[in-house]
């Protein structure tokens, strides 16, 4: 029997399992994907060969190239940005590292707290998180984005804005600032020449500015994995979790299984005592039995592992109160290079509590085409289908498509637009939910059917999404932008969060404070699922983390019996050598 089943590599999975494994619990961590070892092998710098969702290396679909990706029902137009594999969505993602705002927190009397989603708040106060940030923080380190050109240009339009510029972690009012991002910094030549001779491990580190963030991250040529530029858990927390013997006293490799499906959690007696999974390979079954298990599929496949296991759902909230930001892009054209393709994904960011949050955002030449040429609203102009909006951009919001985008992206043009990315904060919304499709069960069992209601959000939600959008707006007309154009965008639930929500009510939430089942002792969630809300807007990994590491210590001290660490240790980081040495005995 293990001590601890973890379910799912991505962006929670593999922190409680670094945690666990780190004070000398047995801990198998299970990934429906592939482990990508040797990235400069697998991978390409061709947005296509990543992202495309029937192909490319980073769908969600088995190990094995060659099958199919895995079918999910979305009954509206729509497109769930799922990924497979060790590292999950944080393979693609920029790192943005933001906290959560203190107004959606139990416990918040700031005046502004009746400008949130005040039904269902954390149901501890921001201040009782504020060393799990700190904890994870420092373990990946997040650090100050390197900028150059585009965050130039950004903060010389939030200059215009009439707000000042934040200088603390925690966000308290309307502000600008560099993004606090898990990328490490350039060292060495990185940063400061494109001599790919120079662009080599020892002689370079950190981010070399490659601009490829949404294809996965394999810089510095030659670097040890746990010391690659971008700190998804693939080269962070996992390396971390498989080297726990090395780094620290008395700590225990986890095991990884990739290509292993989930399929059933097992009960005895209302209590969780394993898990039976299938090998894509050979479609094998296997169950192993543990003290303790830990759900991190994400927020589609949680919910579908726990109606498949048949286990209990008393409330009807398993899979409810599905939150993503409602995502809209606005976009600056201008006519000079703005450097939209070059540096990191994202780096500065404007925050407004009680409505939501922008931020920068740069692309290489075909996901620019891809975000401009995806709408709510139609070809901008060409219908009366009631969309549309008009407002102080130009024009009516829409796809931009035809002579119109070849004007925009001819000649590298796409190096002469800014992106600025609307993140909305939402309210949850029972009526957005993960629940069994009807289509055909495939060979894990039933499927899982994702349904958003775009179109009709609350009126806060929408509301929202309008005053950032105008904002974002008189921010690119600030910085000198020429055009503005605003896209209108159609669902693609990215920042998926509350499908298995903590909270206060019990009759809201699935969990209770410690993130553990109400339903099913010895049963814990960690990964965005378990988030309370959309967070008030900020990306939600930092908080995912940090939320994975205080359930860490709570499945120690309850079922276990162990001492709790955060508020007493010291992180240790995840670029520390003893951590590259031993990786590179095990041949990873």
């Amino acid at each position: 029997m293990r001590d601890v089943i973890v379910v799912g590599a991505g962006g929670g999975g593999p922190v409680i399992a670094k945690e666990l494994a780190e004070r000398g619990l047995d801990v198998l961590l299970l990934e429906a994907g592939p482990r990508h070892a040797r990235p400069r092998e697998e991978w390409t710098h061709y947005e296509n060969d990543a992202n495309h969702p029937l192909t490319g290396f980073f769908r969600f679909g088995p190990a094995d190239r060659a099958k199919s990706a895995w079918f999910r029902e979305t009954p509206q137009s729509s497109f769930v940005m799922q990924l497979s594999g060790v590292g999950g969505t944080t393979q693609h993602y920029f790192a943005n590292s933001p906290r959560a705002y203190p107004g959606v927190f139990s416990g918040y009397s700031g005046p502004d707290a009746g400008a949130y989603d005040t039904r269902h708040r954390f149901p501890f106060p921001y201040a009782e998180l504020v060393p799990y940030y700190e904890w994870v923080e420092a373990t990946l380190p997040v650090q100050t984005a390197a900028m150059g050109a585009k965050e130039e240009v950004y903060f010389q339009g939030c200059e215009t804005l009439g707000i000042p510029v934040q200088t603390a972690l925690t966000t308290t009012g309307d502000s600008y600032r560099p993004q606090q991002n898990a990328i490490l910094q350039p060292g060495g030549h990185a940063g400061r020449t494109a001599d790919p001779r120079l662009l080599v491990f020892p002689r370079s580190t950190g981010c070399t500015f490659c601009g490829h963030c949404s294809q996965g991250c394999m810089q510095p040529v030659h670097a040890p994995r746990n010391q690659f530029a971008k700190r998804s858990t693939d080269n962070s927390y996992v390396p971390m979790a498989l080297t726990a013997d090395a780094w620290s006293p008395g700590g225990r490799a986890a095991e990884l299984i990739t290509d292993a499906f989930v399929t059933r959690i097992h009960t005895e007696a209302g209590a969780a005592t394993g898990v039976t999974w299938r090998t894509g390979a050979t479609g094998d079954s296997h169950r192993e039995d543990a003290r303790a298990v830990v759900l991190s599929g994400g927020c589609t496949e949680n919910p579908r592992l726990w109606h498949n296991s048949g286990l209990p759902d008393p409330n009807g909230w398993v899979g409810r109160g599905l939150t993503d930001h409602h995502l809209d892009f606005v976009v600056g054209v201008f006519d000079h290079d703005v450097g939209n393709s070059r540096g990191p994904g994202s780096a500065a960011r404007c925050d407004f509590p009680g409505r939501g949050a922008l931020e920068q955002t740069g692309f290489p030449p075909a996901l620019q085409a891809l975000i401009l040429s995806t709408s709510d609203s139609g070809i901008r102009g060409a219908y009366t289908n009631g969309r549309g909006p008009r407002g102080p951009w130009d024009g009516p919001a829409g796809r931009v498509l035809g002579p119109q985008l070849a004007d925009l992206m001819q000649d590298g043009g796409h190096d002469r637009l800014l992106n600025v990315l609307v993140l909305t904060d939402d309210d949850v919304e029972p009526d957005n939910r993960v629940l069994p499709s009807v289509f055909p069960a495939d060979a894990h069992g039933p499927v899982p059917k994702v349904e958003v209601h775009h179109r009709r959000r609350s009126a806060r939600t929408l509301a929202n999404r309008e005053f950032l959008a105008r904002k974002a707006t008189a921010l690119l007309r600030g910085a000198g932008a020429r055009t503005v154009l605003r896209v209108d965008m159609f669902p693609v639930p990215l920042h998926v969060q509350s499908s298995l929500r903590t909270g206060l009510d019990p009759r809201t939430s699935v969990l209770d404070a410690d993130c553990r089942s109400r339903a099913v002792d010895r049963l814990y969630v960690a990964d965005n699922s378990a988030l309370a809300n959309s967070l008030g807007g900020p990306n939600p990994t930092l908080t995912t983390q940090a939320l994975a590491t205080r359930t860490a210590e709570r499945v120690f001290t309850r079922v276990f019996g162990g001492d709790p660490w955060v508020r007493t240790g010291a992180p240790v980081v995840s670029t520390d050598v003893r951590v590259s040495r031993r990786l590179a005995e095990l041949g990873l």
